[in-house]
């Protein structure tokens, strides 16, 4: 049989156009498995900061034996509960005991997709990025709850019910601060849209202001427009100095959700062992460690975002390429600083968080709920109520 040309043209054509399909689908798979990476990096700086923060507070020497000043000393830990015998109880729920500490650490990572390093470094630029994050987040404790019952101990489930009656109890005044930033962000917005253009247009505009603003609405939640509503008004433009009230709540919801001291009670050693961690061993004790400082980072990195300004620095640092002449690696250095700037401002949140461990004792479950319901929870609706009047007066 002979073949004509055409048809092998065709044919090889057609095996080139499936090839290439097959290199394009697999290129989402880049962005991920970096951040990946740099998450994974960023967990093992944290581990080595707080061991070194802490031995300085405590006036004792820190890890110095694995690796240069002891940096690897969490790359250790993690080796050796990944070779660790995986014990199971013989009288609990096997399915719910292994599926916990699994959802704990996947509900976390999905929330590093809408959190921006840069201008365009962003997994997934969502409308509602933020509102995604704390309905992901409050995925968590229920698997904490479900290795706490699945363990049939009765430490680790009453670690469980811990766990769970402190989210509930602290995700409310996140979220109705994250509520207040998104108010601002529809005014900023608004303002913007209606001063453009000339006086007819900016009349006509006004008359389907109620059309708009459902539209500017369901936008005003996007991690991006948050940092780029910040950027406008440059250091005095955070959302740190325009929502002082909402910054501090946040700052202390946060701490709440990560579990850490003064608000460990789900795994307060003196009372309950370990809390829900109580009968792990193995990977999967190492998951729920993984969790923790995946969630202290998550939550640092949106305090980065929400109230500090972003990837944004007060100084024009694109225009520094610029005076050197090379305009092309303009771009590349901006975005280099940007993760530089959000992962500073970061860590900073960390250095926090870290020296607050060893400055607060711990409280009772009965403080904690009371400071989350009787004290937390109404100075986050004034907040709310005081931002939604400034709105209101400002039209």
């Amino acid at each position: 049989m002979i073949i004509d040309t055409t048809e092998v043209q065709t044919i090889n054509s057609f095996s080139t156009s499936e090839f290439l399909k097959e290199i394009y689908g697999l290129i989402w798979i880049v962005p991920i498995l970096t951040l990946i990476l740099g998450i994974t990096i960023g967990v093992l700086v944290i581990v080595w900061l707080e061991r070194e923060i802490s031995a300085a507070i405590q006036q004792r020497i820190g890890p110095e034996y694995a690796g240069p000043l002891g940096i690897l000393q969490a790359l250790a830990d993690g080796t050796k509960l990944l070779f660790k015998e995986d014990l199971l109880p013989s009288r609990g729920d096997i399915r719910l005991f292994s599926v916990g500490p699994s959802i704990a650490v996947i509900s976390i990572l999905l929330s590093y997709l809408v959190i921006p390093f840069g201008y365009r470094l962003v997994l997934a630029d969502l409308s509602i990025g933020v509102f995604l994050w704390i309905a992901i987040s409050s995925i968590a404790p229920i698997g904490l709850l479900m290795s706490g019952y699945g363990s049939n101990n009765k430490y680790s489930f009453s670690g469980g019910l811990r766990a769970a009656a402190q989210s509930i109890s602290y995700e409310i005044p996140l979220t109705l601060c994250v509520l207040s930033i998104s108010l601002r962000v529809i005014r900023c917005n608004m303002n913007f849209y209606l001063s453009s253009g000339n006086k007819i247009e900016i009349k006509e505009k006004r008359k389907r202001f109620n059309v708009l603003n459902r539209n500017l609405l369901s936008n005003s939640s996007s991690t991006v427009d948050i940092v780029e509503a910040q950027s406008k008004y440059g250091f005095w433009g955070w959302n740190l100095w325009r929502q002082p009230i909402g910054f501090i709540v946040f700052i202390i919801s946060s701490l709440a959700e990560c579990e850490r001291l003064p608000f460990d009670l789900p795994e307060a050693e003196e009372e309950l062992v370990a809390g829900y961690q109580t009968e792990y061993s193995g990977i999967k004790y190492g998951l729920f460690y993984l969790a923790s400082y995946l969630n202290l980072l998550v939550s640092s990195l949106f305090v980065t975002v929400l109230y500090l300004g972003g990837w944004n620095l007060s100084i024009p640092y694109i225009s520094i390429p610029e005076l050197f002449g090379i305009n092309k690696l303009a771009g590349i250095f901006g975005m280099t600083i940007g993760i530089f700037i959000t992962l500073a401002k970061a860590y900073l949140f960390l250095f926090i968080s870290i020296t607050t461990r060893w400055t607060l004792p711990r409280m009772r479950m009965d403080q904690l709920l009371n400071l989350g319901w009787k004290f937390l929870l109404p100075i986050s609706l004034g907040n709310l109520l005081l931002t939604t009047s400034s709105q209101l007066v400002s039209l």
